[in-house]
């Protein structure tokens, strides 16, 4: 599995942006306090991966207040009792930890200090591998307060196949009835035109009717009406 850089992000002009606006609110209720050190391993914090693949366990950092020696690990929790899988210190924002000390076989240090990201990657895992995995980080800024996240790792024979029936059943049935509901759309849509010209053709010759009943009124009044010359003594 190949790992690109800067996949799991870092500290952008983003996160500065967003550290200044929470800065700003908790200056206008009068009390100052900078974001502290926030550890993540991303929006969907599990994994399910097969038995003898090869996968990444995500972890970044971020501060609005900045790091200065930062001390971080990994740690895998065996039924209980922590076991240290990797750690090492970054001096400053933007540069490599060095060195990283790594505890466990098939594990390497995949992190970036230009990208806040300190993941480590797996290699192929056995079932033994599987379990809860988390990111500690410590910033000394912090006056010594600890912050982590857990990452879930499931190991497995084979991946599972999802059964999409339901969800076609559901889709169908949506589907036929929006397609229903067109037709009905349409033949209602179509019986109102059909009434409407039906309508209009009737007041076209209601009104042809009253112009021919008046005309011949017109012409019947005129004749009746014609003036007699009067006959010569």
């Amino acid at each position: 599995m190949g790992f690109r850089k800067g996949e799991y992000g870092g500290r952008n002009s983003t996160d500065i942006l967003g550290c200044a606006a929470n800065q700003s609110v908790t200056a206008a209720e009068g009390v100052w306090s900078a974001q502290g050190l926030e550890m993540s391993t991303g929006k969907v914090p599990f994994l399910e991966a097969l038995n003898g693949s090869t996968v990444i366990l995500p972890c970044t950092y971020a501060s609005c207040i900045g790091i200065k020696n930062l001390y971080f690990n990994w740690q895998y929790n065996d039924n209980g009792t922590m076991q240290k899988v990797c750690e090492s210190v970054i001096p400053l924002d933007g540069m490599d930890p060095h060195p990283v000390s790594i505890f466990r076989e098939r594990v390497d240090f995949i992190g970036t200090g230009d990208h806040n990201n300190i993941s480590i990657l797996l290699w192929n895992i056995t079932f033994e591998d599987e379990g809860q995995y988390t990111c500690f980080g410590r910033n000394p800024k912090e006056k010594g307060k600890n912050h982590s996240a857990i990452f879930t790792l499931v190991v497995v024979d084979e991946l599972r196949v999802v059964d999409n029936t339901l969800t076609i059943i559901i889709a169908s049935a949506v589907g036929g009835a929006i397609a229903l509901l067109m037709t009905f759309m349409l033949v209602k849509n179509f019986i109102l035109f059909v009434l409407f010209k039906i309508e209009e053709k009737k007041k076209i010759e209601c009104l042809v009717q009253s112009s021919s009943a008046d005309e011949t009124n017109n012409v019947s009044g005129s004749k009746t009406s014609k003036p007699t010359t009067p006959k010569k003594k």
